[in-house]
């Protein structure tokens, strides 16, 4: 089931205008360059960030992501056509042979079912063509963030263009090591509607993470850390033989 952030309409709309400072995405765009994509296919896209900047750039995208109101958003972008859209996941996509594949923000984590996390990486294997990389990210658990997750550290209130102040704030509902469970409430000061999304964050350590690629057929590259983040996040870079 698809957290009510990315799901609905509402929530869809203003995802962008809360978080503007999209700076994690630079990495990704930097290694579609450093490892020559001419070809990419973007797994829970989302609104588009990532997908319509590499389009930008003449590259071949396909975004894929089971939240119909982010790619909603996504298509009506400058560029959107730009972009092939696919509504669903990496476990059942039409045949590819990309050169890059991606996961950025929380998307690996959000892959918290093991089954559906091991159909994900066999999905992005078959999409590659040899020697096509699989690039994503996934929260470091010694930093443990979670312990930032409470509404008096979240707390903020944005102006969002034609929508007027909306307030958000975070808080920890269930911490069932290795699954965190967090909602996030948005209260719109317009009309005084309150909607809540709660998402649920599988965190992984490294050597797990290694083991489960290896064992798709993946060779890891590398493993770095995000410039944005530093000491917060793992980068894996994984090959497809």
């Amino acid at each position: 089931m698809t957290d009510a952030c990315y799901a609905h309409p509402r929530l869809a709309a203003i995802y962008d205008a809360l978080d503007p400072d999209r700076g994690d995405v630079v990495a990704y765009l930097r290694m579609a360059d450093e490892f020559e994509a001419r070809t990419v296919l973007d797994i829970g896209c989302g609104t588009g960030v990532l997908a319509l900047q590499l389009a930008g750039r003449g590259i071949g995208v396909t975004g894929v992501d089971p939240a119909a109101a982010s790619l909603d958003v996504a298509r009506a972008k400058p560029g959107g056509d730009g972009v092939r859209w696919i509504h669903g996941d990496a476990t059942a996509l039409p045949p590819l042979r990309v050169d890059l594949t991606t996961m950025t923000g929380n998307v690996a984590q959000a892959i918290a079912d093991p089954g559906t996390w091991r159909r994900t990486l066999a999905g992005a294997f078959a999409a590659l063509r040899p020697g096509g990389r699989l690039v994503f990210e996934t929260r470091d658990p010694a930093a443990r963030v979670w312990e930032e997750w409470t509404r008096d550290k979240s707390l903020r209130t944005t102006q969002v263009p034609g929508v007027g102040a909306v307030t958000t704030w975070a808080r920890l509902l269930r911490f069932a090591w290795p699954l965190v469970t967090f909602r996030s409430t948005y209260a719109f000061a317009a009309d005084g509607l309150e909607l809540t999304s709660d998402s649920t964050l599988r965190f992984r350590e490294r050597a797990e993470v290694e083991r489960e690629l290896t064992a798709h057929g993946f060779v890891v590259e590398d493993v770095r850390d995000a410039p944005d983040r530093p000491g917060k996040e793992f980068v894996f870079v994984a090959r497809r033989p």
